[in-house]
């Protein structure tokens, strides 16, 4: 932590999607170690737990969107960053289905924004660029491994295969610090998605209601407790500056536990002393069986080991926060 914190004391970072829950809790520990944030803001999200903790009001907001490389450029130059974690998209598979090109837009236009502006200023340091395991689509030798093909086929796995080539293609082309990270489904205090299935089922059952299923529950998938994937990009940026033959490589970050989605409802349920059976709809589509991955080449080049090492570690805090932040308005809302 000594070593960590004198890396980041002063560091002058970029956040994009300061607010959603990984940016959020990415913030959170660059603070604590001393860094000067800087946060892209698209919304005003009262809900975010950037603002319900009030670290909002100690890091510097630059408003606009993504797509906006100008605005991009002045960020990246005015406030002379020498970090960028690039963790902003639309991050909804559903939504990706309904709205393909909203998706697109702040998912692949926004991405090229960022490695286009920072190109040009100049300086960057290191760029981590937020895939996701759904980069990959389906494959049939599990667990996904780096060297894997990204067979992306529906409109979310095509946005993040898209964003993980475009990091690809600037840091061969021009030689920029760039590194891609990609994690199974993030879950923790502060997600108010509440169509993911973690904070989907936690509401209900504080609701005292029936917790539902969407898929056959069968879908089989990595869970990544949110603190740990925070902590695993500040780990890789900082073992980026070390070592530059890291850079333009990809990174898995798992537990390399996969789960069911009726497991993961099981056990929350049953953290929480609630005995009944979830609903199963059977109304998912698109949904690829079973993705998981292998963080092996995180253990061997980074050194790098979860804290968490299972959800069932994460699953207290992760309810409490529940418990602690939310009133019965939000419990209520649709």
């Amino acid at each position: 932590m000594k070593d960590s914190s004198h890396f980041w004391r002063d560091r002058r970072v970029l956040v994009t999607g300061c607010t959603g829950l990984v940016g959020a809790w990415t913030v959170r520990e660059l603070l604590a170690r001393g860094a000067h944030v800087v946060g892209l803001v698209r919304d005003r999200v009262p809900g975010s737990d950037l603002v319900r903790s009030g670290l909002i009001r100690k890091i510097d907001v630059v408003r606009g969107r993504l797509e906006n490389q100008r605005l991009l450029e002045r960020a990246l130059g005015e406030y002379e960053i020498q970090t960028v974690f690039h963790l902003a998209a639309q991050t909804i598979v559903g939504i990706a289905q309904r709205s393909p090109i909203s998706t697109f837009e702040s998912n692949i236009r926004g991405t090229w924004c960022l490695l286009e502006a920072a190109r040009r200023v100049g300086r960057i340091e290191q760029i981590i660029v937020a895939s996701s395991d759904k980069a990959y689509g389906e494959q049939h030798d599990l667990p996904y491994r780096e060297n894997a093909p990204l067979n992306a086929r529906h409109p979310y796995d095509v946005s993040k295969a898209c964003a993980d080539m475009l990091a690809t293609t600037y840091h061969t082309s021009y030689r920029m610090p760039i590194c891609v990270t990609r994690c199974g489904n993030f879950f923790g205090g502060g997600d108010l998605n509440w169509n993911r299935i973690v904070p989907g089922t936690i509401r209900s059952v504080l609701r005292g209601e029936r917790p539902v299923i969407r898929s056959d529950g069968t879908l089989t998938r990595d869970y990544f407790y949110v603190r740990d994937g925070a902590m695993a990009y500040l780990h890789l940026a900082e073992c980026m500056a070390k070592n530059e033959t890291l850079w333009g490589e990809a990174f898995n970050f798992s537990t390399e536990v996969p789960l069911s989605a009726l497991n993961v409802v099981k056990r929350i349920m049953r953290m929480m002393g609630e005995p009944g059976e979830p609903e199963i709809r059977n109304e998912a589509s698109h949904e690829i069986p079973h993705q998981f991955l292998s963080a092996e080449k995180a253990r061997w080049l980074l050194n790098w080991r979860p804290r968490f090492q299972s959800f069932d570690d994460a699953l207290p805090e992760t309810i409490g926060w529940y418990r602690e932040q939310l009133d019965r308005s939000e419990l209520m809302a649709a």
